[in-house]
């Protein structure tokens, strides 16, 4: 290994000169996981392979540089990728930046893969991937699965990523998912030599990439005594009890006093436990690419306010699937992380997946559950008939469908009545009457309000802001940048108590008769602030006339039934894995004591929740966040210091 520059910055997707003297990259512009230090002047630069000079800048803008065929042109994209502009291109410089030429550009492409020799491009689009000859006209041209100007081959069935040739140019390599595919360009076009007369049919399945981890597990017993214990088994509540986890299972629920041998032993006299929270509908970061960070702050946050498990019902896929693997291999910290992964679309944009039938709808679910997916967000499919496709593929592929109907009455309720595994956000209507509830109640369909967003009315995120001096929490600022808490929470939208009374609260009070009538209710704090919202959420359910346990059972063992996964999580019973909280105060007595989490346990590892160091059987101290380092600008070192945030102008950092 060699170090070609002692510049630190965010460098991505480096590419060979065809020589190999010279390195092509990328330097990013920073991002809310690794920081904005060391990121100044983004763009697209050059440096001998063999680190003798400093990198030179090229071009500020592009992305996945790579050398022509001769090394002395730099090819590049712009428009991003997945989630980006709706039409990328391809332009190309010389080696000092200059003698831009335009190639080619394409509505709906995701990704262009030019070949070494300069003959062939293949790109994806729309998710699928094609290839077609270079066209070389001399003036920018469009190219994509319906251009006539040159010939076009379909290459990937359903789907494909990580797209590269070979190095003689002959042979297209993808991935999708554990699978690695490849196809010649004889067995894709006629007219090539050693072509075959009759074209084979694309490939299904490839080659299985067989990298397999072990699930991390941590070792030792810990017991929880004289502690209050809400199981979530129906109305069970122990006052003064003991749990026992050994590994990560909870070995025994129990009114004894009793230590196994050799236990680590908690004494939690005067405290709460319960289960872990279930946020089923989280958005923890991950809607952009790049590098993974080592720790990832929203994951913290979650787990310091005792939330163990997230559903993200729509994220980058490359990303949140990579990381919930990391987390379960134990090479990150933070929740059980589920999701659905790239959502499916119906209204325009790059992302969106085109279902006019049952194959097209198989198709989809076939790439989300290559990569990991156990659920799909079928949202604003425009007709009913393309919801009810991917609802028979889901049955067929065995995925649950999650969908949103964007905030329309009626498109809710046949989501409801046609079968889909929730409801994700409230009905925009309220109040709800019988002819609702009645409806609703003969179906297995959960809802997962996000009442932290309520649609039809002011969102219920205001209010905590409007109530509450969130900046001060000195919790939730260790585990989330001040920026973030800041702009929300300082600059706060200040209106009448009766726009919440007659806005996210009479939505509450629907949902308590949803419950009454026998739909199940989860709690989704939707990412707006992550750790915290899962409370404001919960508390938010109780305004609306639920109890405090009906509230808490929205937080824990509904999101485990609607996820499939009650078998496992949910409750605290014996054999199920070790995901609980102990809470200082008892939320039965007042909900809002929810927030007072004294140890987060997440899979048997158990964490002192204001530092999210590990404890129990290992004391591993939590290494620092990007913002906690000096110079970041964050600025919470000098409240820890001071207890102020109020410092003299001359002396905030840049």
């Amino acid at each position: 290994m060699q170090k070609l520059t002692t510049t630190p910055g965010i460098y991505r997707t480096p590419s060979f000169s065809p020589d190999g003297k010279w390195i092509v990259f990328v330097k990013e512009g920073g991002n809310s996981h690794q920081g904005y230090t060391h990121s100044k002047e983004p763009g697209i630069y050059l440096m001998p392979a063999d680190g003798s000079a400093e990198p030179k800048l090229v071009t500020p803008t592009g992305e996945y540089p790579q050398f022509s065929a001769d090394g002395k042109r730099i090819f590049y994209q712009k428009g991003g990728y997945l989630f980006g502009s709706l039409v990328k291109s391809v332009e190309s410089v010389d080696l000092n930046g200059e003698h831009k030429q335009e190639h080619f550009d394409g509505k709906y492409s995701h990704r262009y893969v030019i070949s070494p020799d300069n003959k062939w491009v293949a790109w994806s689009e729309l998710f699928k991937v094609y290839v077609a000859p270079f066209p070389k006209t001399g003036k920018k041209v469009g190219l994509t699965s319906g251009t006539k100007a040159v010939p076009v081959a379909q290459v990937a069935k359903d789907a494909g990523i990580n797209i590269h040739w070979s190095a003689d140019s002959r042979t297209l390599h993808w991935t999708l998912g554990n699978e690695y595919f490849s196809d010649n360009l004889t067995e894709r076009f006629k007219f090539l030599e050693g072509s075959r007369d009759s074209l084979p049919p694309m490939d299904s399945v490839g080659t299985k990439i067989k990298l397999t981890l072990p699930a991390d597990k941590p070792s030792g017993i810990i017991a929880f005594t004289n502690a209050r214990i809400i199981t979530m088994e129906g109305n069970e509540v122990i006052e003064k009890g003991t749990v026992v986890v050994e590994g990560n299972v909870i070995k025994s629920v129990s009114a004894d006093f009793v230590v196994p041998k050799g236990a680590k032993e908690i004494d939690c006299t005067g405290k709460t436990i319960m289960p872990g929270i279930i946020d089923a509908h989280a958005h923890s970061g991950n809607f952009r690419y790049g590098l993974s960070p080592q720790k990832q702050w929203e994951y913290y946050a979650n787990l310091a306010y005792g939330v163990t498990t997230s559903h993200d019902p729509s994220a980058n896929t490359e990303m949140v699937f990579a990381q919930s693997e990391l987390l379960k291999a134990g090479y990150m910290v933070g929740p059980r992380l589920f999701s659905t992964g790239t959502i499916l679309y119906g209204a325009d944009g790059d992302f969106k997946a085109v279902i006019n039938s049952l194959d097209d709808a198989k198709s989809a679910l076939r790439r989300t559950k290559a990569f990991g997916a156990f659920s799909v967000k079928s949202y604003n499919q425009p007709r009913r008939d393309q919801r009810q496709q991917v609802i028979a593929a889901a049955r067929e592929l065995g995925i649950q469908v999650v969908p949103e109907g964007g905030s329309t009455f009626y498109h809710n309720l046949s989501e409801v009545v046609d079968g889909h595994t929730t409801v994700e956000h409230n009905i925009p209507v309220a109040p709800l009457y019988k002819d609702v509830t009645t409806l609703w109640a003969a179906t297995k369909t959960h809802n997962t309000p996000t009442l932290i967003v309520s649609y039809g009315s002011l969102s219920g995120e205001n209010y905590w802001y409007q109530h509450t001096n969130v900046w001060e929490k000195e919790r939730l600022l260790a585990f989330t940048p001040r920026a973030v808490v800041d702009s929300r929470s300082r600059h706060r939208t200040m209106a009448p108590e009766e726009e919440y009374t007659n806005g996210h609260i009479l939505v509450s009070q629907s949902l308590k008769k949803l419950q009454d009538a026998g739909v199940k209710i989860n709690l989704g704090a939707h990412g707006q602030l992550n750790g915290l919202g899962a409370h404001w959420e919960l508390w938010m359910l109780q305004q609306g006339g639920m109890s405090n346990l009906e509230a808490l059972k929205c937080a824990t063992i509904n999101g485990a039934i609607s996820l499939g996964m009650d078998e496992q999580l949910g409750s605290i019973k014996a054999g199920k894995l070790a995901d609980l909280i102990v809470l200082d105060k008892n939320p039965l007595e007042n909900i809002q004591n929810s927030e007072f989490v004294k140890y987060t346990m997440v899979n048997g590892r158990l964490y002192d929740s204001a530092t999210m160091n590990e404890i129990g059987n290992y004391d591993r101290k939590r290494t620092k966040f990007y913002f906690e380092q000096p110079g970041s600008g964050n600025g919470f070192e000098y409240f820890r210091e001071t207890g102020s945030f109020m410092r003299p102008t001359c002396c905030w950092r840049d």
